[in-house]
């Protein structure tokens, strides 16, 4: 090393400062090159042309500690050759579950889109930060192009709205900008000298309500959670009730979320009954519309939505049935007044300077809680270029109508039992396996079926033929909810899902 240092220090021009030498990269730009073409080459033929191969897996399941001691997690004092790297690659991709793979039916997300890939692709290589337009000019206007889209779907004139990391995320801005509007003083002064404020959503709603209410100080026991019926729809004049009894315990009600497409039974609240109560009280109404959404997409089922252009704001993830990639997200609002910026804006001098010579109306970042900031919305624009509206309808129609079919053909087959009929692409059902079919039904029954699920969710898991999740759910066992959202699952793999579940569960 020494003598590499004395021949860079006889070079012309060459300096030494605390001793590093600064002529020059440091990078080897040739040797980058290489690398990210031969990392390239592995996740076209292990991720994307495996992408719709069903002979594949859908996990190579290892333990924790067996797959630690495979992977070689471990972070040295010196630098791992290339091909080590690959390797490491190879194996990262190996071992990870398979979300694009035709048979993952676990989540809410699945699938890959190639025009969406190639969007983040494009954006992890110039690595950009959405908040000033200086700095990322092109996808500051994909931005406002893709919102404003989004919002003539929801039925509003105008609106605002802006892209972050989730619903989660989505719901929280949204539960803060209700505050802000019912008691814009917050925002300086805090929650000291506050009323007790209350919000209400349904017992079916996303569980990042509660984490919103405890992150933003309202507090858990604030959250008041009203009755669903047996769809889990939340009954609107449980609703009426509860804000009721909030004004006569001297509370102050400020904000009700209702939810389009729930977790696990996929329900649409009624949002006109809801927004009627809504409007007579004075509370703003958010509609978490994470997984119900993209629906509005589909001229055939956006009658699911009906009544949510009443909505104030509306969280809608197109990461899920319309595969913009995760994350995809979008908290719109309904106002158009600035009121995001006014609740969310610091006014950073570094960052949002008024004296530019462009128009700094297109500095957005001053929207957001987030400094830096992906541009998530470019993925979701791409892929809406690409494929039309009609191609995104198709999407949403078609998953629809393989989940009616996978219906059809459970209500066919013995041992198979829905919970209820599913209005969008959530289907739930019972697996009950040849030894319990002619026990009586009761206490024990319900006891032995609530471990059928576990026992073939592992059994699938280890085979890595498909992979569907299982819950228990409001006093009912364990039963598996099934979602269709990818477009390269087929009717062939609705009848796989069936046959493996009896294939894996005959000795049960």
């Amino acid at each position: 090393v020494g003598v590499c240092k004395q021949e860079m220090l006889q070079k012309k021009n060459a300096v030494l400062v605390d001793g590093v030498i600064l002529n020059g990269p440091i990078m080897d730009s040739k040797a980058g090159e290489k690398f990210v073409e031969e990392a390239c080459k592995i996740i076209m033929e292990e991720v994307v042309q495996k992408a719709d191969d069903v002979t594949e897996k859908v996990c190579e399941w290892q333990a924790p500690e067996k797959l630690k001691q495979i992977l070689d997690l471990e972070m040295r004092d010196t630098g791992e050759c290339h091909q080590k790297i690959l390797q490491l690659c190879h194996d990262v991709i190996k071992y990870s579950v398979k979300t694009n793979h035709p048979r993952f039916f676990n989540q809410l997300y699945a699938g890959i889109d190639y025009y969406s890939l190639v969007a983040r692709f494009i954006t992890e290589a110039l690595n950009p930060s959405v908040y000033t337009y200086e700095v990322s000019p092109v996808f500051l206007l994909v931005e406002e192009a893709v919102i404003k889209k989004m919002i003539e779907f929801i039925g509003w004139e105008e609106g605002d709205g802006i892209f972050n990391p989730g619903g989660s995320v989505s719901n929280m801005y949204a539960m803060n900008l209700a505050r802000y509007k019912f008691c814009p003083e917050i925002k300086e002064k805090g929650l000291s000298g506050l009323p007790r404020l209350v919000l209400f959503a349904s017992e079916e709603c996303h569980y990042s309500m509660k984490k919103a209410a405890s992150f933003l100080g309202i507090g858990t026991e604030n959250v008041y959670f009203i009755k669903t019926d047996e769809r889990g729809k939340m009954i609107p004049e449980e609703l009426e009730k509860q804000v009721q009894r909030a004004r006569k315990e001297g509370s102050a009600p400020f904000l009700v979320c209702a939810t389009a497409g729930t977790t696990v039974l996929g329900a649409f609240d009624p949002l006109d009954e809801i927004a009627d109560i809504c409007e007579k009280h004075g509370l703003w109404l958010h509609v978490d519309a994470s997984w119900g959404g993209s629906a509005l997409i589909s001229r055939k089922h956006c009658r699911l939505l009906h009544g949510i252009h009443r909505a104030d704001s509306v969280a809608w993830n197109p990461h899920k049935m319309l595969l913009a990639g995760i994350q995809c997200c979008a908290l719109l609002v309904k106002d158009n007044s600035g009121l995001l910026k006014k609740c969310y804006s610091a006014e950073a001098a570094y960052l949002f300077q008024q004296d530019k010579f462009y128009d700094v109306s297109y500095d957005t970042g001053d929207k957001s809680i987030q400094c830096s900031r992906r541009p998530d919305a470019f993925k979701f624009w791409l892929m809406w270029k690409a494929l039309g509206t009609t191609g995104l309808e198709e999407r949403v129609n078609r998953a629809l109508a393989l989940a009616r079919y996978l219906v059809e053909e459970i209500k066919k087959r013995e041992g198979f039992q829905l919970l209820l009929e599913p209005e969008y692409a959530n289907v739930c059902f019972w697996y009950i396996p040849p030894s319990l079919r002619k026990m009586e039904d009761g206490p024990e029954f319900w006891q032995k079926l609530h471990q059928v699920a576990p026992i073939i969710k592992e059994r699938m898991m280890k085979k890595g033929s498909m992979m569907v999740g299982y819950q228990p759910h409001w006093g009912k066992v364990n039963f598996f909810r099934q979602v269709v959202i990818s477009p390269q699952v087929s009717r062939e793999d609705m009848d796989f899902l069936l046959d493996e579940i009896e294939l894996l569960a005959k000795d049960l």
